[in-house]
């Protein structure tokens, strides 16, 4: 079926309202109230992009300005990808179930924040640390600090635990090891066992260029970003076509043919080139598993051996909606401390389910988030909600030493999202295997002028895991494609 026909076709049947062409309000969800109106497929797309995560959407977007005309085919019948927000009835606060923070001062973000007259706020606040028991102010960050400081790119590499394991002997060292592996654990959503200690440096020096240490929250959530990034495309023409689940993609030099279903209905569209912003792990996954993509002929040797030195971090996050802040009025129990929780920014722990906490500050909102990472997501991924937002509020019991009975009375609702089981991600962002070095350069390599990659795992600047990374990743497969 030519391509032209195929979006007549579902323009006619089931999925005449997943091609689509927003014009006013902002997105949420896709419904006649929302006032969605049919666009025309192009009869010949010069660029097809798969995925309307923000690095599809920037990808298409500096495509469009350029007069490229585009197609973006999303399997979700939302966009956003691996960004989700939701909004709590109760407190009308932005609740993220994907990404939340903008880490330091990204220009991939902040230029979009100048030009819709928009600041993010700073989180600032106090930082916490409970164990045994007792609450008390954070004082390992100077000791944590002094291990990773040891990380060294010009040694051989080596996963941080081996790395973590020959660093330090000094046995009063042991407290602060546990530290920085809950910090590896928790930041980068990795197996300290297989994250490689050169990307980790690597990381560490990108992040200082933008203060990454500093992290901010847009006002309203992340799903501003896709809307602002929505408005640019519709003014500039592009289709997109929601609940398109791809299933294969031919390609040979100066062409490539994506078929795939929409509901009840097969579509095939041709094009000469494709941008792939496929989650590392639905690249990764087998050909029998749902939301895998089978690239007929196989993707080249250098391509699938880049995907075997990545890997897709875990986690569960769950947000805890309540009445009030029950921790304002909190003390720390034991030692001289005397302050209350009020300002409490973070609250670390090494709780064997939900050992990250933060809060809303600098907005006093009713809300705290914990965070599972790792082989603690690994325990919750596929566990029902209920299970979930049992151990989220056991977990919020012990660190606080408030019974578990009063935190349930005061609760009004918790958010949550299985991004392990969801197929069309199945992760939270990507971290690089030992030996990995070059991986992710050669996963974001071109293939024939014919298949151009982009997504936060293809970030080869030392950003892979962000949102910004994934826009610059967008930026740079569009550049290719003009360049080329």
């Amino acid at each position: 079926m030519a391509a032209s026909d195929a979006g007549q076709v579902a323009l006619a049947a089931g999925c005449k309202l997943r091609i689509l062409r927003l014009r006013e309000g902002v997105f949420r969800s896709f419904s006649p109230r929302n006032r969605i109106y049919a666009l025309s497929m192009p009869s010949d797309p010069k660029v097809i992009v798969t995925g309307a995560g923000v690095a599809g959407l920037s990808a298409a977007v500096q495509l469009a300005h350029a007069g490229v005309q585009v197609l973006i085919l999303e399997a979700r019948e939302r966009l956003g990808g691996r960004i989700l927000t939701r909004h709590d009835p109760a407190t009308k606060a932005a609740v993220e179930l994907g990404a939340e923070f903008i880490h330091g001062r990204p220009p991939e973000i902040w230029g979009l924040l100048r030009q819709h007259k928009l600041e993010a706020r700073e989180m600032v606040g106090e930082d916490w640390c409970a164990g045994d028991g007792e609450l008390c102010k954070c004082d390992f960050f100077p000791e944590v600090d002094e291990i990773l400081d040891k990380l060294d790119d010009r040694a051989p590499d080596q996963s941080f635990l081996d790395f973590l394991a020959s660093c330090c002997p000094n046995p009063r060292q042991q407290e602060s090891k546990k530290w920085a592996l809950g910090y590896i654990t928790g930041f980068h959503a990795a197996d300290p066992g297989l994250i490689s200690i050169h990307s980790l440096v690597k990381g560490m020096r990108a992040d200082e260029e933008i203060d990454a240490e500093r992290a901010f929250r847009i006002p309203g959530g992340y799903e501003l970003l896709v809307e602002w990034l929505r408005k640019e495309l519709l003014d500039a023409g592009v289709a997109i076509q929601l609940g398109a689940t791809i299933e294969s993609v031919t390609w040979k030099r100066g062409s490539v043919e994506v078929n795939g279903q929409c509901g009840t209905d097969r579509f095939s569209y041709t094009a000469a080139r494709l941008i792939v912003t496929l989650p590392l792990a639905v690249l990764q996954a087998p050909l029998d598993l749902a939301g895998a993509v089978r690239f007929s002929p196989e993707l080249p040797a250098e391509k699938l051996g880049a995907l075997e030195k990545l890997a897709m971090g875990k986690v569960i996050r769950a947000t805890l909606c309540f009445r009030e802040r029950f921790w304002d009025d909190l003390r720390a129990r034991g030692g001289s401390e005397s302050k209350t929780l009020a300002d409490m920014r973070f609250l670390f722990s090494q709780d064997e389910w939900f050992p990250t906490w933060w809060t809303t500050l600098p907005e006093k909102l009713p809300i705290i988030t914990g965070w599972a990472p790792s082989n603690r997501a690994q325990k919750l991924s596929g566990r029902a909600e209920d299970f979930v937002a049992e151990q989220a509020v056991q977990s919020l019991s012990r660190l606080l030493n408030v019974r578990k009975s009063e935190i349930e009375g005061l609760l009004e609702s918790v958010y949550c999202h299985d991004w392990q089981s969801d197929p069309l991600s199945r992760g939270a962002y990507s971290y690089v295997k030992v030996g990995g070095n070059a991986a992710q350069q050669q996963l974001a390599a071109p293939v024939e002028n014919s298949l151009f990659f982009a997504g936060e795992a293809t970030d080869f600047s030392g950003h892979h895991g962000t949102v910004h990374g994934a826009i610059a990743s967008g930026h740079r497969a569009a550049a290719e494609i003009l360049n080329g």
